[in-house]
């Protein structure tokens, strides 16, 4: 037991590389930021910002696709009720997505979460090869979420949220079965737009999505 737990914590303190240099050249309140739901046919982008303090340690934290749904509820609960932790989280929606692109609606999702936060980060850590305009220093971290404490953080928070959203579109239209594929682009989801054309919340502008609308 004891050299599992040595073996989480040295996992840990690899995972707050990124943070760690952060520190060294002068930032103190670093975020991370992340998104989720770049990828389905449905429903919105979801992004989150989270600031963990220094030596925060958070047993079992990790990239969010690398987490089971209970895994990251666990997370989900031990991250957003901690009071030394600070987060906040944006959702942009599928007509906006439409109009802008889903690459500039994540980078806008990612903005908006850090401008959301109730404490000012000196330096943002931003998941992707991409910097959202945030006005502050930043780094984009490719693979950030594997690679970074609070962006693993943030990633949690935004694949959470937007799951139990995609929950709630599940009471409103079922036959779509979002509470399962929640709007990605499975065959469940494919053959349901086949058999029931599209709802509010899908993507136009997603060319699975348009073709079954200019059918």
């Amino acid at each position: 037991m004891n050299q599992l737990h040595s073996q989480e914590l040295e996992r840990l303190a690899s995972l707050s590389l990124f943070e760690t240099k952060a520190r060294q050249r002068g930032y103190k309140i670093i975020a991370g930021v992340d998104e989720a739901g770049r990828g389905p046919l449905a429903g919105p982008v979801v992004a989150a910002a989270c600031i963990l303090p220094e030596n925060c340690i958070l047993p079992g934290l990790d990239d969010s696709k690398k987490l089971n749904e209970l895994e990251r509820a666990v997370l989900y609960k031990q991250i957003t009720e901690n009071p030394e932790i600070v987060s906040a989280v944006a959702v942009v929606a599928c007509g906006t997505i439409d109009v802008i692109n889903v690459l500039q609606a994540s980078l806008y999702a990612m903005s908006l979460a850090i401008q959301k936060l109730s404490v000012q980060p000196e330096f943002v850590l931003v998941d992707g090869p991409y910097v959202p305009k945030i006005g502050m220093p930043a780094e984009a971290v490719v693979d950030g979420d594997a690679l970074s404490a609070s962006i693993a953080a943030a990633s949690i928070i935004a694949k959470w949220t937007r799951d139990q959203i995609m929950e709630e579109y599940h009471q409103i239209w079922p036959e779509y079965g979002f509470d399962k594929h929640k709007g990605y682009a499975t065959q469940l989801h494919r053959k349901a737009i086949e058999n029931y054309g599209l709802c509010p919340i899908h993507r136009k502008s997603f060319a699975p999505v348009r073709e079954a609308f200019l059918a």
